[in-house]
């Protein structure tokens, strides 16, 4: 009897070390959803932030570029004033230049009238001289009483006693006199024109590429922010799609892990799941992606998903009528694609199924199966994608669960 109570003993004992493998490698599935559930919330919240970066550096660029695009226009601007400027600089030293020459062609005769007008002096000092040594008394009285040479010339009495010759060399002397003063005051109008013209032109060359020399250094100066900026971004963007594909990864595990748990359950469509809304649950599983999470192929995933294994029962979240059925290869990315019409604005829409279970146009009933769950389209593994729809466009279907 103690030698059967002893093989009893030894072979429970065997019995539980056999199972203990069998738990041990069961145990840690849920626990380890749990952990990379967790690590896709924190991985979701890293891109957020990153998101949230990349806006503020995308406006902080957008700024930096219309304020840079405004200097460019700006330095334009003063691109073609300058180039005007040049322009009229360019013509008034052309005018310059002919006044120059003008100048030099009216300096030399000015110097030529200034030899006449000595050689006039001379003449006439020699011919007063003669007329003195001719003893004319009455001459020498008419030039010892004028006031001064322009008296002398002016007397009707000594212009009736100097010869005609002698009237040719003071009309020489007063005419060299007369152009050489109106040469001289031209010269000065010309010179004093031509420094004024000069002055101008050069100060406002000098204006506007002192202008344009500051607009150069500040456009430099947001270039080199934004060139910083972008680089940030750059590296920004570069860590959210690492942690984007982090995030991949994550939710193909996740998936393989509940694909794991599902099929333990045996795939059944289980007991009915109500929520605080209207609607059921079209399936029992985990929401494996929420509505409206950013991915890196869309901005917002339109509905939820649900993780269940393939084949899967699916059934209607509400009473209605099948108003569409779309096969894989003319939904998408959607897969085998079901839309139930509930109401006149209200429907609900279930992808990626392994086949439908209802036809087109028929009536259902709120729970009845209308179909088998799968991985049909674009997806990571099985699971419902399940939208609510009104008039058309997608809403949180938590709202009505």
């Amino acid at each position: 009897m103690r030698l059967r109570v002893l093989l009893a003993g030894a072979i429970l004992a065997l019995a539980l070390w056999a199972l203990l493998p069998v738990v041990s490698q069961g145990a840690p599935a849920p626990g380890r959803l749990g952990e990379i559930q967790k690590k896709i919330q924190s991985t979701q919240a890293q891109i957020g932030r990153r998101k949230g970066t990349e806006r503020v550096l995308t406006t902080q660029i957008s700024a930096y570029s219309t304020r840079i695009a405004r200097l460019q226009a700006r330095i334009d601007m003063l691109q073609r004033r300058q180039t005007a400027a040049q322009t009229d600089l360019d013509r008034q030293q052309g005018r310059l230049f002919g006044l120059q020459d003008g100048l030099r062609r009216e300096r030399a005769r000015l110097v030529r009238l200034r030899a006449r007008l000595g050689q006039a002096r001379a003449a006439l000092a020699q011919r007063l001289v003669e007329l003195y040594q001719a003893d004319q008394p009455d001459l020498v009285t008419v030039v010892l009483s004028a006031r001064g040479f322009a008296d002398l010339l002016e007397r009707g009495e000594f212009m009736r006693r100097v010869s005609q010759q002698d009237q040719r060399i003071i009309r020489q002397v007063a005419d060299a006199k007369a152009q050489t003063a109106a040469l001289a005051a031209r010269l000065a109008v010309l010179e004093r024109r031509q420094r004024r013209i000069t002055d101008l032109v050069q100060r406002r060359r000098d204006e506007i590429a002192g202008a344009k020399r500051g607009l150069v250094g500040a456009r430099s100066s947001l270039d080199r922010a934004r060139g910083g900026r972008r680089a940030i971004l750059a590296r920004v963007q570069g860590s959210r799609h690492r942690l984007e594909g982090s995030l991949s990864s994550l939710k193909v595990e996740q998936a393989k892990i509940q694909r794991t748990l599902l099929a333990a359950q045996g795939g059944a469509a289980g007991p009915i799941r109500h929520g605080s809304g209207a609607m059921i649950w079209p399936v029992n599983g985990p929401v494996t992606s929420p509505f409206c999470e950013p991915r890196p192929w869309e901005r917002c995933h339109p509905g939820i998903d649900i993780g269940v294994a393939s084949g899967t029962p699916i059934r209607a979240a509400a009473a209605g009528r099948v108003a569409l059925q779309q096969s894989e290869a003319s939904s998408g990315g959607y897969g085998n694609f079901e839309c139930i019409q509930h109401t006149g604005s209200l429907s609900t829409c279930y992808a990626h199924q392994q086949r439908f279970a209802v036809r087109l146009g028929q009536s259902v009933a709120q729970g009845q199966v209308i179909g088998y769950s799968d991985c049909t389209g674009r997806c990571f593994g099985p699971h419902l994608h399940f939208e609510v729809r009104i008039n058309g466009a997608v809403t949180n279907p938590l709202n009505y669960l």
